[in-house]
């Protein structure tokens, strides 16, 4: 069996994350999606709302095949943890892929223990605007004994940090909206006309 782990902040998740999450349905015999706490970033909202919205975000997700799941049990400060917890519980047989956005592709040398974390799962990579893939950033993931695959799709250009900045409604999914509002969250973060328009 082969399983797609896809840790995210979803702080707060966004239409991004669910067309990610469906690809992944589709190319995936099973889908484990959590949300997690990432030692590189600030979090603004509590971990246990983050969970909730993103169970939202998956729940609206339309696929035949059943196979997506919040596996919340997963999530670590440490991915290599994650990877420890996942293969204790599925079959030694599963092959693990790990996702990760374009954005990452900079940051993922400097991560806990990145030669063993890449020696046990292999490494998909979702290509995000903005953040260009080049054969360099490729080369360094290799060095460091990582198997890599481009993901055959272009992720939104919408992000979590633009949503909390700027307040963009776009950015969501609607049950994430108004799970928002209902929660009262990001409420320091004023709704802007655009970005442009504070440029």
């Amino acid at each position: 069996m082969n399983i797609a782990l896809f840790g995210t902040s979803a702080d707060p998740p966004t239409a991004g994350h669910h067309m990610i999450v469906g690809w992944l349905s589709q190319n995936f015999d099973h889908v484990a999606i959590w949300a997690a706490n990432n030692p590189f970033k600030v979090h603004l909202t509590p971990l246990e709302h983050r969970v909730a919205m993103l169970g939202l975000l998956i729940g609206d997700i339309n696929t035949s095949k059943q196979n997506i799941a919040l596996e919340q049990k997963l999530s670590s400060f440490r991915t290599i943890a994650t990877l420890e917890k996942a293969k204790k519980y599925w079959r030694d047989n599963t092959e693990f892929t790990l996702v990760i956005g374009s954005d990452l592709l900079t940051q993922l040398p400097q991560w806990y223990r990145i030669e063993d974390l890449l020696r046990q799962a292999k490494l998909l990579v979702v290509p995000r605007p903005g953040h260009i893939i080049n054969d360099s950033k490729v080369d360094n993931i290799k060095k460091l004994g990582g198997k890599t695959r481009i993901a055959d799709l272009t992720g939104m250009d919408v992000s979590s940090t633009e949503y909390r900045e700027y307040g963009d409604h776009k950015a969501l999914t609607p049950r994430v909206v108004e799970y928002i509002h209902q929660e009262k969250l990001y409420q320091c973060h004023k709704p802007t006309q655009s970005k442009l328009s504070t440029s």
